[in-house]
């Protein structure tokens, strides 16, 4: 199929975060394929520069999700890019209003909501499309092209694991807006792993789960955890702001710019002069806590084990605090395996081989050369896809339409449900 718009897709930021931003970006280095038209923020600072960036005149800058719903729609497709919470109240009334949507993950909080906002889908014939972005790297995007091929045979087993690094685990999800489940209105597994448990059904296909079962705890970040000598406040009352691993003045004031985003929301997400930073993680910044001393409550560990119709089993384990950053992937089949670690940019083809002198042959791939800026090489192909999504042209086969992401949503759901439960099973019903 061919872009039936013959111009470029409009869109309307909504909820102008780092995300959506880096979105939206496309625009600028494919002004021929998209033009943000539109933005809306509860934050006026925000909205204003996002305004700026864009372009934008008053009548196109808008406060909320619902705002922009009564007035005519003014663009194809929306940017949606808000916080986990508020990602279903602020698509219902835009679906309703015939935008097309790139949506973040996770498309939804829980079951209800998740269920709610696909009835919507439905009966508008919305045409909503889930921020996956790791489906569209090289590296998942040639493990799904090879298992359509069914080199491996029929899947066994399949495990994958995320290590969350030490500094963004306290940084997200114990200092953080991902720290307290009732406040963000979403789990750790939802939350960071919702991209994992995606790329774990997508490879399975429609071989769909029929039942989840989890263990998961908050074992490390926790009072009785804190060392002696340890204050309320990194730089106030603490002895070990040099040595300990997760001291905000090693993580925030000795490497800057690496978390600055979050760390300095306050400042223009800029780190201000040394004697104002010092002062704001002294006193009010909550980045300046003592980890083993905050109101944290989602899990540091979790594991997910799924049975699917075939027979085979799934796992996936969440690790925080590990050392590096990295997810790893094991794939058996009757007739070989495929593994390998994300972030190595090689992936591992195993086949049996029944000759009297060896008893596999070994094929490696390697993606070195490929572009992994942006989550692995996905956001702009991710971008890509959207555009083809919206103007009615054929789209990948990493096409994260809504629908093809409810497996993973719901895998979900049902492994919190069961964790908190003590790990027994839920069965698992679209």
């Amino acid at each position: 199929m061919k872009n039936l718009l013959k111009r470029p897709v409009t869109a309307v930021i909504v909820g102008c975060g780092h995300r959506s931003m880096i979105y939206a970006s496309y625009a600028n280095c494919h002004p021929d394929e998209l033009k943000i038209v539109g933005v809306a923020d509860p934050s006026e600072k925000t909205r204003r520069m996002a305004a700026e960036t864009f372009g934008l005149k008053d009548d196109a800058v808008f406060e909320s999700a619902e705002a922009l719903s009564q007035v005519p729609r003014m663009a194809d497709a929306v940017i949606n890019g808000t916080m986990d919470k508020d990602h279903v109240r602020s698509s219902l009334p835009l679906i309703e209003r015939g935008y097309a949507m790139l949506l973040e993950k996770p498309f939804a909080v829980n079951e209800e909501e998740m269920r709610t906002l696909l009835q919507t889908v439905n009966r508008c014939r919305g045409r909503v499309m889930i921020c996956h972005v790791l489906r569209y790297t090289p590296f998942y995007e040639k493990i799904k092209e090879l298992l359509l091929k069914e080199t491996l045979g029929r899947i066994i087993t399949i495990t994958t694991s995320e290590f969350v690094a030490y500094d963004h685990m306290v940084t997200s999800y114990v200092r953080g807006k991902w720290a307290k489940e009732a406040d963000c209105q979403s789990s750790i597994l939802l939350s960071k792993c919702s991209h994992d448990l995606d790329i774990l059904t997508w490879l399975m296909g429609e071989n769909l789960p029929v039942s989840v079962s989890s263990y998961g705890s908050l074992s490390l970040f926790k009072e009785e955890n804190a060392p002696k000598e340890a204050g309320t406040r990194c730089l106030l009352d603490c002895s070990l702001a040099d040595s300990c691993l997760y001291s905000a003045k090693r993580i925030y004031l000795d490497r800057p710019g690496a978390w600055d985003g979050y760390v300095w929301n306050a400042y223009g997400c800029v780190c201000p002069p040394a004697e104002e930073a010092l002062k704001s993680l002294k006193t009010d910044n909550p980045y300046g806590r003592c980890v083993y001393r905050c109101d944290n409550d989602v899990y540091d560990r979790q594991s997910v084990m799924l049975r699917f119709q075939s027979g085979a089993i799934g796992t996936h384990h969440l690790i925080g605090s590990a050392a590096s950053a990295g997810r790893n992937i094991h794939i058996t089949g009757e007739k070989g395996e495929i593994f390998g670690r994300f972030e190595k940019k090689r992936l591992h083809v195993k086949l049996g081989e029944p000759s009297q002198d060896k008893l596999f042959v070994e094929k490696i791939y390697d993606f070195s050369d490929c572009d992994f800026e942006g989550h692995g090489g996905g956001d702009m192909r991710l971008m890509h896809d959207f555009i083809r999504f919206v103007t009615g042209d054929s789209t990948s086969v990493s096409c994260t339409e809504i629908h093809d992401s409810v497996a993973g949503h719901l895998a979900v759901f049902l492994a919190d449900r069961s964790a908190k439960s003590g790990g027994i099973p839920q069965n698992f019903s679209l």
